[in-house]
């Protein structure tokens, strides 16, 4: 069994900031990337920010320069730093990761529960 709790989620005013974690627990022998995506009502589910293992990062031209993607290997967390928020990207955040269960496995993508963020005055 394999878990991402995510955390950090809740209402921030236009321009403000907020710190997303996600924690992957369980049967893991590793885990090749993470990353966070975001869905808004009537649109389909979003990539923000993704990062490997190796700290290779992947952001969406809209977040560039406004949001960190980061990982703590040790811990199995990924967190996004979003800074200067804006009420468009007001969705549940999704944490996701690549994950090998056992040596002898194939990756699987699992996702976490997801976390509303809000931006609004």
């Amino acid at each position: 069994q394999v878990q991402l709790v995510e955390s950090g989620g809740g209402l921030v005013q236009p321009g403000g900031s907020l710190r997303l974690s996600c924690a992957a627990s369980g049967s893991i022998f590793s885990i090749r990337a993470m990353g966070w995506y975001r869905q808004a009502p009537g649109n389909q589910r979003e990539l923000v920010a993704s990062i490997t293992s190796g700290g290779s990062t992947t952001y969406a031209d809209s977040v560039k320069g406004r949001f960190t993607i980061s990982r703590d290997n040790a811990k199995n967390t990924v967190y996004l730093q979003m800074n200067s928020l804006k009420p468009e990207e007001t969705a549940v955040y999704y944490c996701n990761a690549l994950i090998r269960r056992y040596y002898y496995t194939v990756e699987d993508n699992y996702w976490g529960q997801g976390t509303q963020v809000t931006v609004s005055s």
